[in-house]
């Protein structure tokens, strides 16, 4: 999961606030970096939302 799919999954938040979450200390480590920037594993991002944000559980 990229930065863009991050920022859908979280209802379109901007993409500056998908920098600071995914920089926060409890936010998952990246799996990989690629030309277009990080990723993360699907599962980990997920794990973080349900403990973390639980509004944003539901997929839409």
């Amino acid at each position: 999961m990229g930065a863009a799919e991050i920022r859908k999954r979280l209802g379109g938040i901007s993409r500056q606030r998908v920098y600071q979450l995914t920089n926060h200390p409890d936010f998952p480590a990246s799996y990989d970096e690629l030309s277009q920037g990080r990723v993360w594993f699907n599962e980990d991002v997920e794990a973080w939302i349900a403990e973390k944000r639980p509004q944003d559980d539901a997929e839409p």
